[in-house]
């Protein structure tokens, strides 16, 4: 019992004497250890993650035991194996570097958009993608967010500037349109262009029935923070890419709800508090919804 009660005394000492360095050091490590957490369950390299936790285990019990010769080999492994993990996860660290430098760094400074303006454009578009599922029309609209999305796109289209409108929408996705092929850019509530062209997800595991748009709509969530919307010429099915996952076969309702719990919290906390959300998500229980084959054979049962 004192051996507990004086281990609370040093602690409860600890605590007090730390400086402003020290908080602010504590949430760095914190942020890398979220940004590590975060990026082996977007890249599902969870496996990757235990073979270098075992091979750590083994450097210390190796150190323990005094094994010369197996410590030396174990390091000489870690040496090379940062190399290694620089060229295996060569796409992934591309795509955060896009994203860190498409960043609105002052975003959290400039003015929020909410309210009627972004409520009427969800409306709006959930309308317009309604109406496009049941003609199987195909459409792409894409929600920008914090990140810059005009650095990204492998075209940006024809600029537009203009209020959305779901009779607009239609038009730009109407089959003889010359801008129906590509994509809509949704910024501050307007519609900023039309007719971009997105680079595609370089996942390999996708459903063979997802098409150039479905693809498109994944790489841009991969490399952005954007808010996808996809509606399907084939099937007339509407889907949401958000964070390189795919949520598909949503309805009317559901496409709102999506919509507006991932663009509307920007009124109350703005950007930080869509990235406490994420932690959060990161932290629970639940694993991440995956696109795969036998996930997609699934839904359609």
């Amino acid at each position: 019992m004192s051996n507990f009660v004086s281990n609370v005394n040093d602690s409860l000492r600890l605590l007090l004497s730390m400086s402003l360095s020290d908080v602010l050091d504590v949430l760095v490590v914190a942020v890398a250890v979220y940004g590590a957490i975060s990026f082996i369950r977007r890249t599902n390299s969870i496996r990757v993650a235990q073979g270098i936790l075992l091979l750590l285990v083994a450097l210390g019990l190796a150190s323990i035991l005094k094994l010369s010769l197996t410590s030396f080999l174990l390091r000489q492994i870690f040496e090379i194996g940062v190399l290694a993990m620089v060229i295996l996860f060569q796409p992934e660290i591309r795509r955060a570097l896009e994203r860190v430098g498409s960043y609105k760094f002052f975003s959290l400074f400039g003015r929020q958009v909410g309210g009627q303006p972004l409520e009427r454009t969800i409306t709006k578009t959930v309308y317009a993608c309604e109406s496009m599922a049941r003609e199987r029309v195909g459409a792409l609209i894409v929600f920008e967010r914090d990140n810059h999305l005009m650095g990204i796109v492998m075209d940006p289209g024809t600029e537009i500037d203009a209020q959305v409108s779901t009779e607009l929408l239609r038009n730009i996705f109407y089959k003889g349109s010359p801008l129906h092929d590509g994509a809509v850019i949704i910024r501050e509530g307007r519609l900023a262009a039309a007719g971009c062209m997105l680079p595609l997800t370089e996942k390999p595991n996708l459903s063979r029935d997802l098409g150039t748009r479905h693809r498109a709509g994944l790489g841009m969530s991969e490399r952005s923070d954007a808010v996808v919307v996809i509606v399907s010429e084939e099937t007339g099915s509407i889907s949401v890419a958000v964070d390189g996952l795919l949520k598909r076969h949503l309805s009317g309702d559901l496409l709102e709800e999506q919509l507006r719990r991932e663009l509307l919290p920007a009124e109350d906390g703005g950007a930080g508090q869509r990235h406490l959300e994420r932690l959060k998500k990161i932290f629970s229980g639940k694993k991440p919804e995956k696109v795969s084959k036998d996930a997609e054979q699934n839904r359609d049962q």
